[in-house]
């Protein structure tokens, strides 16, 4: 069994004494796997080089034997042992490339949700090179959304055989290609589908992005990445509409999408360069690849296999073994058909029959949702309002960049001061709602202040101040969301994060079809106050669960085997 990092756990790896059974079903490791009745059980040493070989699960706790039992009469070059240092364990890595691993991480997940946002600031020009409405040109941003939200179902097992790495690296160059068809389209049918494929290829920039801190960083640190993680995803949404509005009114609407290429194509290159892999049971399997390849080697230039202590009190010294290792992760995995299955099906499963996850999935999605609705809502309430221009509106999503960087100063010494003074609270899963419960109501604070002042006679900094308030709401509600369904659900955190992150796209998805008719038909006033309305009712989700989390979990057949 793995955990929540892809580790095997210790009570099934107990590290380079544990012998495999042999399998029934395989005559050939039948032939080479000595049986015993002790699983731990190592084979005697022998002198011929005809010693059976020992199969090991390999561990990052594994004790390795390097020292190979070379015979006098050998008169073959003896193979150097392979560098093992880039096969450690990367909770055990430096600070230093833990930090560079989350900073560039953080920096592509700005460009995928950058993307989102900068879909709508060249939408004068290509209404009326295609002669389309506002509604189906933003069905850009449906389609953008729909290959967000479905495609990580689909990639997440590749990148549990493959790696991180490689899905990172091939996503990043359709990312970077669909960008430049997107630059390159004469029609509104290839503009569509572009973006569709662009959703896919930037997914995992924010999908991905979270299991690879987690790959890095233990929960008791892990709060600061995280932070860091959700501030790049709303600094990006709000830097899409802010440059691209610039870029709009005064160039070609082409440069909208060339500026991306050429920013998120630099980005992929050093992902390329730097990016580092950090799916334990990836590297363990690739560790264990290198380690047999290099025990062949010894043993056909003469070698009688590899020395290590004995372990045994009463007859201590060193013994010989040949050897070879094994993965556990690597035997218990499905096919992949079996994987992509049961990625497609748990999160839905777990979105109908757990509460928390339903309720966290329409409460996130929700939200997500007002943000998506800004992208309409505030070029149509600045322009009618306040006569602003497209570069003009573009900067007030500035609002949403500084509500982005309040709250993660903010998050980073809440969680600190919390943790000094309160280590009880903060360590449990509820914990983590404390400040949520208070922070979440910045939202639909941020939108009745807003829809209670636009009007053309009030200063346009005052609804401006708000969308950055509600921006903090979103915040909150985002990391909030993330950090207790991973303490609750564990290994299962990564489908109940999938069922969220779905609801999440597809509502944000579906808000800008509806934005300008809603506005336009209910009055500004109107429509942010039914929006902030719901949005009321929703923050009563934390308090819920605050309170009554541990009996809902209790009644939870999946989060009460972790409690």
């Amino acid at each position: 069994m793995l955990d929540q990092h892809g580790r095997t756990e210790k009570k099934e790896a107990t590290g380079s004494n544990t012998l495999i059974p042999t399998p029934e079903s395989n005559t050939e490791l039948a032939q080479s796997v000595p049986i015993s009745d002790d699983p731990t059980t190592t084979a005697s040493s022998g002198s011929s080089g005809t010693e059976e070989i020992q199969y090991r699960y390999l561990s990052f706790e594994s004790n390795i034997p390097l020292t190979p039992v070379i015979p006098p009469i050998v008169q073959h070059d003896i193979p150097q042992c392979p560098n093992l240092r880039n096969y450690d364990d990367p909770f055990a890595w430096s600070k230093t490339r833990k930090n560079l691993m989350t900073y560039l991480s953080c920096a592509i997940n700005v460009t995928a949700s950058y993307s989102a946002g900068s879909y709508t600031s060249p939408a004068f020009q290509l209404t009326k090179k295609w002669g389309v409405s506002d509604v189906a040109y933003n069905v850009g941003i449906t389609t953008f959304t729909a290959g967000f939200g479905f495609a990580p179902m689909v990639l997440a097992p590749f990148s549990e055989i493959n790696g991180r790495r490689p899905v990172f690296i091939s996503t990043g160059i359709l990312f970077v290609v669909c960008q430049i068809c997107c630059a390159l389209t004469e029609s509104y049918g290839g503009m569509l589908a572009a973006r569709f494929f662009l959703g896919v290829g930037g997914s995992t920039f924010s999908t991905m992005v979270g299991g690879i801190l987690a790959d890095v960083w233990v929960t008791a640190d892990r709060n600061t990445p995280m932070v860091l993680f959700t501030g790049a995803t709303i600094l990006g949404t709000g830097l899409g509409p802010l440059v691209s509005g610039f870029v709009a009114q005064n160039t070609s609407w082409r440069w909208v999408f060339w500026i991306q290429a050429i920013t998120s194509g630099i980005l992929v290159s050093m992902v390329t360069l730097l990016f580092k892999e950090t799916r334990g049971t990836v590297i363990l399997s690739r560790k264990a690849k290198l380690l047999n390849k290099w025990y062949e080697q010894l043993e056909a230039a003469g070698a009688l296999g590899m020395e290590f202590e004995s372990g045994d009190p009463e007859k201590p010294g060193k013994k010989s073994c040949r050897i070879r290792w094994r993965v556990q992760a690597d035997e218990e995995r499905a096919s992949i058909g079996r994987m992509i299955a049961v990625s497609l099906y748990r999160p839905i499963h777990m979105l109908f029959t757990e509460p928390v996850v339903f309720f966290f999935s329409l409460w996130i999605a929700f939200s997500w949702g007002v943000l998506y609705l800004q992208f309409g809502a505030i070029p149509l309430v600045f322009e009618t309002n306040h006569g602003f221009t497209l570069e003009q509106t573009g900067a007030v999503f500035s609002a949403v960049c500084v509500g982005g960087l309040i709250s993660v100063v903010l998050s980073i010494y809440q969680e600190k001061w919390a943790f000094k003074h309160y280590p009880k609270i903060s360590g449990s899963p509820e914990g983590r709602l404390t400040f949520a419960c208070v922070e979440s109501t910045f939202m639909p604070i941020g939108l009745l202040w807003f829809g209670f002042t636009c009007y053309s006679s009030i200063p346009w900094i005052v609804p401006t101040i708000a969308i950055a308030v509600a921006t903090m709401g979103i915040f909150s509600i985002y990391l909030s969301v993330f950090n207790y369904t991973a303490d609750v659900y564990h290994i299962y955190a990564s489908s109940a994060l999938a069922a969220s992150g779905l609801c999440r796209n597809l509502l944000g998805g579906f808000f800008p079809l509806i934005t300008k008719q809603m506005f336009q038909g209910l009055g500004f006033q109107a429509a942010s106050g039914l929006v902030g309305g719901i949005g009321c009712v929703l923050t009563l989700v934390p308090w819920v669960l605050y309170f009554y989390g541990p009996k809902i979990r209790a009644r939870s057949k999946i989060a009460s085997t972790f409690t």
